[in-house]
């Protein structure tokens, strides 16, 4: 039975797939692990790191990465997603799919034979929570207990940040203006699981109030793609949720900073502190690498 990695909460296995993650990056591989194995990734939204982590796990571990932008398939000239995943499952071992739209993520992943990977949609980013994950257990030798701060626009990495917290027995405080909030049903699916598991989640308006003695500070930009017509307007509202010395200052004093970047740089945070001994934020960026050699592995391998 194919396994598709569409939300956070279908990394039921998330403790092992941390543990894989990092044995892959302490260099317990064999490189063949996906030797004559074959990914789709398909990007409506540009990447960076998306593009360049997943070619490059599945060539350290023996595979190939095939890029295919919209120009470069048939869905720029129309053909419908259903059939676009029922050719694609008969060449590959699996899709990444970097969408605009979860709807359309959820209709290829219903149509596609092989494992379907959401590598970011406008209502979540599962590979980029498991790489957070990964790096605040490195920097804090654990993630049960501790508290991570998200300020600023509760969009989809916020979310799956929700679900990824609680999942590992984190308490999480999103700081956030009321018209900016999470998505209410993940929000309260994550509430759901941090109460059985003795943590907060919680969303409120201060942002002194969530970085009070948090172990981990985290902001994502104010403008996702898509959004470049509000840029006036949303550094109007989200000004007062910039991440800078002050805003750090209420965190723990050994607390990390992160952003899933690219960052713009004076806006949701500051030189100082994206440049700052507290910032992690390139250990993070690597870390998508060895969280996705693992979230590969699983859906491919078992």
């Amino acid at each position: 039975m194919k396994r598709d990695i569409l939300s956070m909460t279908d990394l039921h296995d998330l403790p092992e797939v941390l543990a894989r993650a990092t044995a892959l990056k302490e260099g317990q591989s064999s490189g063949r692990e996906l030797g004559g194995k074959s990914l789709a990734m398909i990007f409506e939204k540009s990447s960076t790191r998306t593009r360049v982590s997943f070619e490059v796990a599945m060539t350290q571990l023996g595979g190939h990465a095939i890029f295919l932008s919209p120009n470069d398939t048939q869905l720029g000239r129309g053909e419908t997603i259903a059939d676009t995943a029922r050719v694609l499952g008969r060449f590959v071992n699996a899709i990444m799919y970097r969408a605009f739209s979860h709807v359309n993520m959820a209709e290829l992943a219903r149509c596609s034979r092989v494992p379907v990977i959401n590598a970011l949609d406008d209502l979540e980013h599962p590979c980029q929570i498991t790489a957070d994950l990964l790096t605040i257990q490195e920097h804090k030798g654990r993630l049960d207990g501790l508290k991570l701060a998200y300020v600023g626009d509760g969009n989809n990495v916020c979310n799956s940040l929700l679900l990824g917290t609680a999942m590992t027995g984190m308490n999480m405080a999103v700081a956030c203006p009321q018209e900016h909030r999470p998505d209410e049903e993940i929000a309260a699916k994550a509430a759901e699981i941090a109460s059985k598991a003795g943590v907060i989640s919680e969303i409120i308006t201060d942002p002194i109030e969530a970085v009070k003695d948090a172990d981990v500070v985290y902001t994502d930009t104010w403008v996702s793609m898509g959004q470049e017509d509000e840029v006036a307007l949303r550094e109007k509202i989200f000004l007062p949720y910039q991440v800078n010395a002050e805003l750090m200052s209420h965190a723990r004093k050994d607390a990390i900073f992160m952003h899933c970047l690219p960052a713009h740089r004076g806006m949701e945070v500051t030189d100082e502190v994206m440049d700052g001994k507290q910032s992690v934020v390139f250990d993070q960026a690597e870390n998508r690498l060895h969280a996705q050699k693992a979230i590969l592995l699983s859906v491919i391998t078992g």
